[in-house]
């Protein structure tokens, strides 16, 4: 159990927290997108010595700049706050979390910070190939600093390759390739990354339409359009299927998450997929499982079975199930995950007593059960459910997983019709005189934030209360310190990125006004 918890203090740092990353993940995508179709344009550029292609690719890299240099910025506060705010989780997990992010530092971002000022100002200094390279490995450093990143948010979601040690009271990773290869971080890099390669193609698209409106530039937005409509396909179908297999995922390693994703509440057979649906709002708004029916919502007959199970007579378990338990499909009950937990979180605690008494022979008694598998799988894996007050605490924000999950399942589809039309009015030839279209295409970029932002929100926001999934809910891991300080730095951060967030806007859309130069 947690005593003396500042409540107050935990929901400003978990706002603090939410503000960095939301606006973080603004600049984010489209670093990751348009990165490698500058990369494309500029190879077209070297291949067919064509000039305008150059004038092309010059125009899209002075927008990723711009991009690119507020990204970092968020970035590194984003980091930083790991260690002011979450303390607590830092030092729990700090021998894991803190691998992979050191590597992306090291690695990744020492490639982009390297390359990119070849990138941008070894125009004419440096050969057409060496430039070109450069803009490949800012491309791919790009990417592998996601890669790191999403590998370490994962470990968060699904703690894999590590022991625990009793004597720092920390995990401490013992196989670096079960971190790496974490079947979540796989699912969440190939999702997050072709969603950025998703967003950027929209991004292209909806300029491109803005100066076929305009009849500005037809050639190179045309050309533009191309790139981003073959991309922005591929990139939109990569995003569907690795959706797919990411949800399969979480029903085994984040079953309440996957099931607050569709408000499945109930356990049954033949478990239908909501596409749509409007959820009633509860009588006791305090209750988490209050929320038990739809006002009306399209449903797609025993898929979320078929999902989950490879047959629509496959049993899904939902919300209350795993809350209460269910003996007949081996799911325990919270409140015995809570009392395994609590037998994990006595031991630590004889241990230490045991330093402190010096008693050597019952401490390493001790600290060789916490290495044991079977109690590593029996009780150790619970830790985090010693902290919780009552089995309920379990539950997210249904309705926060609920809307979030399907306004981004719905955008995602209405994103690959967008890049289909696209590619098909370009191929033919009337891209232009299809006015109707440039509009859509033109509206389809802030939707495109919109679908992208409530992503990072439902992953987010379904795995509470963990911020480490059953061993470490949040309430556990914030730093103590006051929260006024916490609220000072909140209305400070809010005031800087908002002005940040307009700055860039501006100047995107100075730069755009501007158009490509001769």
């Amino acid at each position: 159990m947690i005593d003396n918890v500042d409540l107050a203090l935990v929901d400003w740092s978990r706002a603090q927290f939410a503000l960095t990353a939301i606006y973080h993940w603004i600049f984010v995508p489209l670093t990751l997108g348009l990165s490698f179709m500058i990369a494309i344009m500029e190879t077209i550029y070297v291949r067919s010595g064509n000039e305008e292609w150059k004038r092309l690719t010059r125009f899209w890299m002075t927008l990723f700049g711009i991009n690119f240099a507020i990204g970092i910025a968020t970035g590194i506060i984003l980091e930083f706050e790991f260690g002011t705010n979450w303390s607590n989780y830092s030092w729990f997990v700090g021998d894991i979390f803190g691998a992979p992010l050191a590597i992306e530092g090291i690695l990744a971002f020492f490639l982009e910070s390297t390359f990119i000022a070849v990138m941008f100002f070894g125009w004419n200094k440096v050969g057409k190939k060496f430039h070109l390279t450069s803009s490949w490995l800012v491309a791919i450093g790009a990417s592998l600093s996601a890669l790191w990143i999403l590998v370490a948010n994962a470990w968060m979601q699904n703690p894999v390759g590590m022991t625990f040690n009793p004597e720092t009271a920390r995990n401490e990773m013992t196989d670096f390739w079960a971190v790496l290869l974490n079947p979540v971080a796989i699912d969440k890099f190939l999702h997050t990354v072709s969603s950025g390669f998703l967003l950027a193609s929209l991004f292209v698209l909806g300029v491109s339409s803005w100066f076929l409106l305009k009849k500005r530039e037809e050639w190179l937005a045309k050309k533009s359009m191309l790139i981003a409509g073959i991309f922005g396909l591929f990139s939109s179908l990569v995003v569907a299927f690795t959706g797919d297999t990411s949800a399969r995922t979480l029903a085994e390693v984040q079953p309440v998450k996957f099931a607050a994703f569709e408000a499945h509440y109930a356990g049954k057979q033949n478990a239908g997929l909501v596409a749509f649906g409007v959820l009633k709002n509860p009588d006791n708004q305090s209750d988490p499982l209050k929320i038990k029916d739809f006002l009306f919502k399209i449903e797609i007959p025993g898929f979320l079975s078929v999902m989950t199970g490879g047959n629509k007579d496959a049993f899904v378990p939902g919300i209350k199930d795993h809350v209460y338990g269910l003996p007949e499909s081996a799911i325990l009950a919270v409140a015995e995950k809570m009392k395994r937990g609590s037998v994990a979180m006595d031991l630590l605690n004889e241990y230490k007593e045991a330093k402190k008494q010096d008693d050597q022979a019952q401490a390493e008694t001790i600290r060789k059960k916490f290495q044991d598998k079977n109690f590593i799988d029996e009780y150790f894996r619970y830790f985090g459910y010693a902290f919780l007050e009552n089995p309920e605490d379990v539950v997210p924000n249904v309705p926060v997983a609920f809307y979030s999950f399907h306004l981004m399942v719905m955008l995602g589809f209405l994103f690959i019709l967008i890049c289909s039309i696209a590619l098909y009015l370009v191929l033919k030839g009337t891209i232009a005189k299809n006015r109707w279209f440039l509009w859509i295409a033109l509206f389809s970029i802030p939707l495109a934030y919109i679908a992208s932002e409530s992503g990072w929100i439902q992953a987010e926001m379904g795995r509470q209360p963990w911020i480490i999934q059953d061993l470490m809910p949040v309430s556990a891991a914030v730093s103590q310190i006051s929260p006024g300080a916490v609220i000072t730095t909140f209305i400070l951060f809010a005031i800087l990125f908002t002005a940040l967030l307009i700055a860039e806007v501006s100047i995107m859309i100075r730069q755009i006004k501007t158009g490509p130069k001769h």
